[in-house]
């Protein structure tokens, strides 16, 4: 991975009306942080993401290190305030509250939080102790998100989770009466698992909701565990791809009914309960990204910048006590913005602004492909946006071939 190279670009000029757009582009979506702990007590078997199992971790040493990387990111973009804060991993409810206080404050004398910030924080059951929770809440963390993954003690042994069904039922009572927006997430379409079964799971779950639901799709990940079995041909009893789709129809059928309808392909809320963080990333604004792996789009000097941290813990930490480059910095074209903004954006349920796009792609939509896939169901235009409609929500990334081509 390339470190650095930020002061080797030059950025344009941003001297025309388009150019002068691009550069505040990001303001649609608004500026959020996110700060990844890379570290959880156990490897999922399902999970393609940047944690790693340790024993002993300096949680102090690491705050002052994740503390140091917000320093350095609000030196490129001075002068904002933040949306949104997500804590996420990796298991970031192993950090010491006094962890995320540290965060929180370093992000508050960088940058500025806004009055009403979103501060989520991702949890386990396992890591659940209603004195750390407390803890997290004293610290500034407003909202909870769940990592539940499922409502059948069968299936959390066979998805690798440390707890069972009434742990997780105990550790949802617990966050519910700290937190005052408690999310959770569900993985469907799982070995072994019918439809029946899933809309019985389904109903309990928004029994158990408050106001948010992240519903996934079980997917299967090179480099995973589950990749592995399934490259060997054993990992049986996967649902086949149309008892999958008709799980889907039945999220969201049911989910609607609920009075938690899709805002996004696999989140579900009730109105105003929505993530305010992930909206940041569908709206395509800006956001920092701060820990080990950790990706962000920040917008300087007329150019929009995509930031990726140093994956391995040990060696970002290294690189970020030694005072060296921990994250690379690589300028993005406005057409690839354009198509980014895209394929965020047309997975909400709301839609994006053609203008939008055509500002940042120098180009508008094709007018034949929009037409064909209207004629199809797939798509519709209304008041200068365009949204993906039910039936084309399943086929996304054949739509996005179809207007991005």
């Amino acid at each position: 991975m390339a470190e650095g190279g930020l002061a080797a670009v030059r950025p344009p000029a941003g001297d025309s009306p388009t150019a002068d757009r691009r550069a505040e582009d990001w303001r649609a979506g608004g500026f959020g942080v996110y700060v990844h702990w890379p570290f959880c007590a156990a490897k999922c078997p399902y999970c393609d993401f940047n944690s790693h199992v340790r024993t002993g971790t300096d949680a102090a040493r690491w705050g002052r290190a994740l503390a140091a990387e917000v320093v350095a990111a609000a030196r490129l973009v001075p002068g904002r305030r933040v949306d949104t804060v997500f804590f996420g991993g990796g298991t970031p409810s192993l950090m010491p509250p006094e962890t995320v206080a540290t965060m929180l404050e370093a992000i508050a004398a960088a940058w500025g939080l806004s009055a009403d910030a979103e501060v989520t924080l991702e949890a386990n059951p396992t890591s659940v102790e209603a004195g750390r929770f407390r803890g997290y809440r004293a610290a500034g963390v407003n909202r909870l998100s769940m990592g539940v993954q499922a409502l059948d003690d069968r299936a959390l042994k066979a998805l690798g989770r440390m707890h069972d069904v009434a742990e997780a039922r105990r550790a949802f009572a617990i966050a519910r009466a700290i937190f005052p927006r408690v999310s959770f997430d569900l993985i469907y379409a799982r070995q072994g698992q019918e439809v029946a079964d899933w809309t019985e799971e389904l109903a309990e779950a928004m029994a158990m909701a408050v106001d948010h639901l992240s519903l996934y799709q079980l997917t299967i990940e090179p480099g995973t565990r589950f990749g592995e079995l399934a490259a060997r041909g054993r990992l049986r009893g996967l649902p086949a791809a149309e008892v999958a789709a008709t799980m889907y129809a039945a999220t969201q059928e049911l989910c609607a009914a609920a009075g938690m309808p899709a805002y996004e392909i696999s989140n579900h809320a009730r109105p105003g309960a929505e993530s305010r963080h992930n909206l940041v990333y569908w709206r395509y604004g800006d956001y920092a990204g701060i820990g080990p792996g950790a990706h962000g789009r920040l917008t300087a000097g007329g150019v929009r910048w995509a930031t990726e941290a140093i994956r391995t813990p040990e060696t970002w930490l290294a690189a970020v006590e030694s005072g060296g480059p921990a994250t690379a910095h690589t300028p993005v074209a406005s057409g690839e913005q354009a198509v980014e903004m895209a394929m965020m954006g047309l997975r909400l349920a709301e839609g994006i602004a053609v203008d939008r796009y055509a500002a940042l792609a120098g180009v508008p939509f094709a007018a034949e492909a929009i037409a064909e896939l209207v004629a199809l169901g797939l798509v519709e235009p209304s008041e200068g946006r365009i949204t993906v409609t039910d039936a084309g929500r399943p086929v996304l990334d054949a739509v996005l071939r179809k207007l991005l081509a």
